[in-house]
């Protein structure tokens, strides 16, 4: 498993297309472009691209306002960000206090809010913010709920992110209202490379505080394909129902050395619109 650049650890994560979604990009561009992830999460593959310099700029989305107010937290109030990641107890009354914020958000600023979603990522179950601790509540599994928490390595990770603030753009909106907001530019068939990763169709209910049912993903298949002049991609997880959705399109099955909490290999679908060129790449198996 490649090293990600993000801070957290997110459950269906593509850090390890990152190389070839540069391989697309080298391919596609004569220039940098801008970088846009409509479900961004942990936002792997932008941050990647960014600090490689293969990206201008990346747009990073969440519908999910405690993986927004994360994301706000980390950028833009950083040094409280890193007081708060150097002296937390990494506790399970620790563990508690947080995840009361996470259930009574009313009663909690926008700042600890965000940084609950982080301390919660770092020390759950496959960072799945609904999962109970790594090692469980009384702490007596081989591993306990601070081995996912690294202090000096995560505020290194988190400072390298926030130097780069200036060439972020941070939202908190559905993802047909931001391809709304951004396609619509003059620019965007020339300039962007979007990478829809939606929640998964199958496993989705379990894995995201913000899942979409069936008519959810219809619905933004139809937008997605209305672009067809775009240049993008969209990974999901392989079921008939999403390749009938987009039957009309390139798309191809791959291998990805990924799965929550196993190390078997899994079979998902990338789909290509009809203006990316598919790179010869070592960097993926179709199968």
């Amino acid at each position: 498993m490649p090293a990600t650049k993000s801070p957290l650890r997110y459950p269906g994560g593509k850090t390890q297309l990152a190389k070839y979604i540069n391989d697309i990009i080298d391919t596609n561009f004569n220039h940098t472009p801008m970088y846009i992830e409509p479900f961004a999460g942990g936002a792997g593959i932008a941050l990647s691209l960014l600090l490689k310099n293969k990206a201008q700029k990346i747009v990073i989305n969440d519908y999910d306002p405690a993986i927004y107010l994360m994301w706000h937290s980390l950028l833009y109030f950083t040094d409280d960000f890193n007081y708060k990641i150097t002296n937390s107890k990494l506790d399970i009354d620790e563990w508690y206090r947080q995840q009361e914020i996470q259930q009574n958000p009313s009663r909690h600023t926008e700042f600890e809010i965000g940084f609950s979603t982080f301390y919660l990522n770092r020390t759950n179950r496959s960072g799945i913010i609904k999962a109970g601790p790594i090692g469980g509540k009384n702490q007596t599994g081989k591993y306990k709920l601070d081995c996912r928490f690294n202090k000096e390595n995560l505020m290194k990770k988190v400072n390298i992110i926030s130097s780069e603030k200036d060439r972020i753009k941070l939202h908190n909106l559905d993802a047909l209202e931001l391809i709304e907001i951004y396609f619509s530019k003059k620019e965007a068939a020339e300039d962007y490379f979007t990478f829809f990763d939606p929640p998964y169709f199958k496993k989705g209910p379990g894995l995201y505080t913000n899942f979409y049912d069936y008519e959810d993903h219809l619905n933004l298949s139809s937008i997605i394909k209305s672009y067809s002049n775009h240049k993008w991609i969209v990974t999901y997880d392989d079921c008939v129902e999403i390749q009938d959705m987009y039957s009309s399109l390139k798309n191809y099955n791959y291998s990805l050395n990924y799965s929550l909490s196993t190390k078997k290999k899994t079979s998902e679908l990338i789909i290509f619109s009809d203006e990316v060129e598919i790179p010869s790449s070592k960097n993926i198996v179709f199968l």
